[in-house]
């Protein structure tokens, strides 16, 4: 009985860990999947970077990784992309009070790397937000081209995109916890 006890409490474990929200998947050419995704608030460090747990209703998430087909030649399947600048801004849409905020590179046993930031969302738990992600390309000096790519694409990975999204309901997971 101990045992069985045991394995329902890791398997619920698992289930609250691998708990997110996803707000939205898009694909960008030439072969970029980005998932955009309310996860449950952690603890993140350094400390001084992030917002600490307890002060933080969610984890907001950018997964951005290279597509399984119609990607470049040599790209690595599913690999993430990295030197993106990503920002979201969070509407409280019941009062229009909004928060800012620059997802930057993590890394974790779940998802491994991606963008992300732990913030306190503008409002109740339970108030619906419009969440928009504005997502640019590497900067000039941060990422070199050679010829071939140059050739086949251009000498920027993708133009600055911004991705909305409306009503979103972060309550079930505002509300979750890994501990």
């Amino acid at each position: 009985m101990k045992y069985i006890i045991t394995l329902i409490c890791l398997i619920t474990n698992l289930n609250v860990f691998s708990q997110e929200l996803v707000i939205g998947e898009q694909r960008l050419e030439p072969g970029i999947v980005f998932i955009f995704e309310g996860a449950i608030k952690d603890i993140v460090f350094p400390k001084s970077n992030n917002l600490d747990e307890s002060l933080t209703n969610v984890h907001i998430e950018a997964r951005v990784n290279w597509d399984e087909k119609n990607i470049p030649s040599g790209t690595p399947t599913g690999g993430f992309v990295p030197y993106l600048n990503i920002n979201a801004t969070i509407t409280n849409k019941r009062t229009g009070q909004m928060t800012f905020i620059d997802l930057t590179p993590h890394l974790n046993l779940i998802d491994n790397f991606h963008y992300a930031r732990n913030i306190s969302l503008p409002g109740k738990v339970d108030d619906l937000y419009n969440v928009i992600f504005i997502v640019h390309p590497p900067e000039k000096l941060a990422l070199s081209y050679h010829k071939d790519w140059s050739d086949s694409f251009t000498n920027k990975l993708f133009e600055t995109t911004i991705f909305e999204y409306n009503n979103v309901d972060f309550e079930e997971i505002a509300k979750s916890s890994r501990r």
